[in-house]
């Protein structure tokens, strides 16, 4: 108790001090943040100050709490957002709702050129928010940078598709009629982003939306709202610059109530969420209960699978890339990965020397290849899953610990010697832990393969053209992204991306996710003089 008591005591002076100091030399404290050193003073280059607003409805505000955002790779204070209240939610909801009146008038071909403008912006920002992203996600700067570049890629894809989106006109089986699909915009697309991809994801979502004719709002995640923040101002400019609302894309920076009241909002017409299978439940079901519209891009517990037969010697870089890119902490990270007996030991041995030679640092330091977790509580959730591992008989043959060094640093891993269906194996742990699995047959790791509760991303690596149809087909991999001879991670955004099972069952970026964005009324329209009814009733 004495312990305790002194404890708190010092706590106290301590925070009475902080109190004094504020109120006497408050620049003095906010020097600490990494805005106001010099080597970062480009970060007011894209319109952030100590403190930033993290609502935007077509003006800047904010009246919820204070966030101050912190960098993974030493854990300092970059600078502060202030998030979004219940009441300033309401506000934004009711301007986005009055933008949508305008925004849906215009036709589908101009506002592909308002997103035009919007990628052309991003391009000119693209280093700057890069490095943002790498300072306040983790991730490597190459990533970062690439990141936005998916921003702007699903800009021109969206441009294209702005005079393209449409249905059919069917033939009717009655003479004098015509028989069309119409698409309309759904109205107002709720965003929530998780902060491992606070740009790219986003963007996937805003320039298919907006092409469709919907208006966004965009809640990311509250450990990057500094992003959400810079890439907001840039595409309100654009907005403005066009004379249009900028509640056309909206933002309310905010927690769990935020994003709690997006999914019970009837006003929302669609929540595109992306996050944990764990929360993406939760949101699934509040959207159900309104007979809501719901896109779910949620976990990925992928697997590679290796036959005796592969080219090896893509084998390594690919794995190294899926297992150890951006720390492990994409969705369609590998995970897991099955080796047949033959050639196990082989490449369980180059991939150990592989790991050896991967270059840990600073995220922003073009040499890096493997940067930090995102928190202190990913750190946790990294060695807990390395000691289940060991308990449940693996052993970790490269890594498993903490780097000694400041920020959120581990170790890339491997772990060999789990069965296939481990408690571990099957529990995506958001971390660099590669578990290897010996297989025998065919049949036998494709059932592996689909044994796990999510169903994102999969990959095999062989030469047998039949086992490639096989994994391709119905008793093949059960994923939403299937490859061959290539890794589970770099999807193209001329595809859709999602996956089956607990990944939540959404597409987003290429292909036809355009028309999660819209709702579709089949047509028919009388030009004749006379009333054929359907089935060939006639009423006298």
């Amino acid at each position: 108790m004495q312990q305790l008591s002194f404890t708190f005591a010092r706590r106290l002076l301590l925070s009475r001090k902080l109190a004094f100091l504020r109120s006497r030399h408050p620049a003095a404290l906010m020097s600490t943040l990494l805005i106001n050193k010099p080597q970062y003073s480009w970060l007011k280059e894209l319109g952030l100050a100590e403190e930033n607003h993290g609502v935007y409805n077509g003006a800047w505000g904010g009246r919820g709490e204070v966030l101050t955002s912190y960098c993974p790779a030493n854990n300092e204070p970059i600078a502060k957002v202030r998030q979004a209240s219940l009441a300033d939610y309401e506000e934004t909801v009711k301007k986005a709702k009055e933008a949508w009146k305008i925004w849906a008038d215009i036709p589908a071909p101009k506002r592909g050129e308002i997103v035009r403008q919007i990628g052309d912006a991003l391009r000119k920002k693209i280093k700057l928010l890069g490095s943002l992203e790498s300072l306040e996600m983790g991730k490597i700067l190459v990533e970062g940078v690439g990141e936005v570049q998916e921003y702007v890629d699903i800009c021109d894809y969206a441009v294209g598709l702005s005079r393209m989106i449409g249905g059919p006109v069917l033939p009717s089986e009655r003479p004098g009629h015509a028989l069309i699909e119409q698409w309309n915009p759904v109205g107002l697309v709720g965003i929530i982003t998780a902060f491992n991809f606070p740009v790219a994801v986003y963007g996937w979502n805003n320039a298919l939306a907006l092409i469709c004719g919907n208006v966004c709002l965009w809640k990311g995640a509250p450990t990057t709202s500094l992003t959400s923040v810079a890439v907001t101002k840039i595409v309100a400019q654009v907005l403005e610059d066009n004379n249009l609302p900028g509640a056309i894309c909206s933002l309310t920076c905010g927690g769990a109530d935020i994003g709690k009241a997006m999914a019970k909002d009837e006003r929302v017409d669609l929540v595109s969420f992306t996050g944990s299978t764990q929360v993406g439940k939760q949101v699934a079901l509040l959207v159900q209960e309104r007979f809501g519209r719901k896109l779910l891009e949620l976990g990925g517990n992928n697997a590679i699978i290796v036959f005796d037969d592969a080219d090896l010697s893509l084998v390594t870089p690919s794995v190294l890339f899926a297992a150890v890119g951006t720390a492990g902490q994409r969705c369609t990270t590998a995970r897991r990965l099955f080796l047949h007996e033959n050639i196990h030991d082989e490449i369980v041995g180059k991939l150990a020397k592989a790991y050896a030679q991967v270059r840990i640092g600073d995220p922003w330091d073009p040499n890096t290849l493997y940067g930090p977790l995102h928190t202190k509580h990913a750190v946790e959730m990294f060695l807990g899953a390395v000691e289940h591992a060991k308990q449940e008989g693996g052993t970790v043959v490269y890594g498993g610990k903490v780097v000694d060094r400041p920020g959120n640093y581990v170790e890339p891993t491997i772990v060999t010697g789990l069965a296939h269906d481990s408690p571990i194996v099957h529990t995506e742990t958001f971390a660099p832990i590669l578990y290897v699995i010996k297989f025998k047959s065919e049949e036998e790791v494709y059932a592996w393969n689909n044994e796990v509760k999510q169903g994102l991303s999969s990959s095999i690596f062989t030469k047998d053209l039949g086992r490639i149809f096989r994994w391709l087909g119905p008793k093949g991999s059960d994923c939403g992204i299937v490859n061959v001879n290539i890794p589970t991670s770099g999807a193209e955004i001329g595809g859709a991306f999602g996956g089956e099972k607990h990944t939540g069952g959404g597409r987003e970026s290429g292909s036809d996710a355009w028309k999660h964005y819209m709702r579709r009324s089949t047509c028919t329209i009388n030009y004749s003089n006379d009333l054929p009814l359907a089935q060939g009733i006639k009423f006298q």
